[in-house]
């Protein structure tokens, strides 16, 4: 299980980006879809006082980015 966590689905053209990138920099991370998993989309809701926006992606220490481009995604990475 990794410390990253994206939230997202499989539809979502910035979900596949967002995990592309990940992937291309190696970076582990646990998908989770907030349409296959209830809890999950309470969660990205609790997050965003109400919204559902994806991706959501939450670090280690409870950090989250929603909806990042790819230079917020990278720069949140290299911090």
């Amino acid at each position: 299980m990794s410390d990253l966590t994206v939230y997202g689905a499989g539809w979502c053209p910035d979900v596949k980006r967002s995990r592309a990138l990940l992937d291309a920099k190696g970076v582990e991370y646990d998908y989770i879809d907030v349409e296959a998993d209830s809890g999950a989309e309470e969660t990205v809701r609790a997050l965003q006082n109400g919204e559902r926006r994806i991706p959501t992606i939450v670090w280690p220490d409870g950090t989250h980015l929603v909806e990042p481009s790819d230079d917020e995604l990278t720069a949140h990475l290299n911090r």
